[in-house]
C-alpha cells in the first residue's frame, strides 16, 4: 500500500467518525441519549408554588368498581399537592372529561378557561381533570394560575395517559371517559366555547351542563 493509499484511508476514517458523533440521537440539552444516557431530571416544585395556584385537589377513589379503562395502572402526582393520584380509581363511578395540555401550548390557554366554566356548569354530574403534559410542574402551576384557572390536575411528564388511550402528539386533547372508565372519544382539538364542550359531553356521555 503506497503512502497515498494510506493518507487517504486515514482521510475516510476521520470523515467516518466525525460522522458518527455528529449524527448521534441527543437530548433537548445536547447531551447524548443512548444507551446510559442519563435522564433528565425533573424540576423541584415548592409547596408554595403549589399553595400559589390555588387549584382544587385531585379525586379520590370512591369505591366504584373499574372497568377496562386504559387508565387502569397509571398513577400520577396531583398538581395541588404533590400527592400520587391513581387515574382509574379515581375517576371510577363518574363519567369525565381529561384534557391533556401543556404551559406552553397556545391553543390549550384559550381553551383551559372554557373548560374551568364548564366545570361549573356541570357540577357534580362530571369529573374534569387537567394532565399538565410536561416535566416543567412549576410553570404548568404558574400558566394555570395565571389564567385564573383551579381545575384538578395531575402531571404527566413522560405522556402516558397520551400513550395509554392512543391519541396523537399534539396538544389539545380531552379524553371522555364513561362511568366505568372506558373511552367514548378522543376529541383532537382545542374547543371554543364552553356551549361546544357542553354539546360534546352530551353527545358522547349523556351529561347534560
Amino acid at each position: 500500500m503506497t503512502d497515498r493509499t494510506v493518507r487517504w484511508v486515514l482521510v475516510v476514517v476521520v470523515v467516518v467518525a466525525a460522522l458518527a458523533v455528529a449524527l448521534w440521537p441527543r437530548g433537548e440539552d445536547g447531551e447524548a441519549t443512548g444507551e446510559g444516557a442519563k435522564p433528565r431530571p425533573v424540576p423541584a416544585v415548592s409547596e408554595q408554588e403549589r399553595t400559589a395556584a390555588a387549584l382544587a385537589p385531585c379525586p379520590r377513589p370512591s369505591g366504584a368498581a373499574v372497568g377496562d379503562s386504559p387508565l387502569r395502572g397509571i398513577t400520577l402526582d396531583c398538581l395541588a399537592d404533590g400527592q400520587p393520584v391513581d387515574l382509574a380509581a379515581a375517576l371510577a363511578g363518574k363519567p369525565a372529561l381529561l384534557n391533556l395540555w401543556s404551559y406552553w401550548c397556545g391553543p390549550c390557554a384559550e381553551e383551559l378557561p372554557l373548560l374551568q366554566e364548564f366545570s361549573e356548569r356541570a357540577g357534580d354530574a362530571l369529573t374534569v381533570l387537567t394532565v399538565h403534559s410536561d416535566p416543567e410542574t412549576a410553570k404548568g402551576l404558574a400558566r394555570a394560575a395565571g389564567l385564573g384557572v383551579h381545575l384538578p390536575g395531575v402531571e404527566d411528564p413522560d405522556a402516558r395517559v397520551r400513550t395509554a388511550v392512543g391519541a396523537p402528539a399534539v396538544l389539545p386533547i380531552s379524553v371522555l371517559l364513561r362511568a366505568d372508565g372506558t373511552v367514548a372519544k378522543v376529541v383532537v382539538r382545542a374547543f371554543t366555547s364552553v356551549d361546544d364542550i357542553a354539546a360534546t359531553v352530551d353527545a358522547e356521555l349523556g351529561v347534560k351542563a
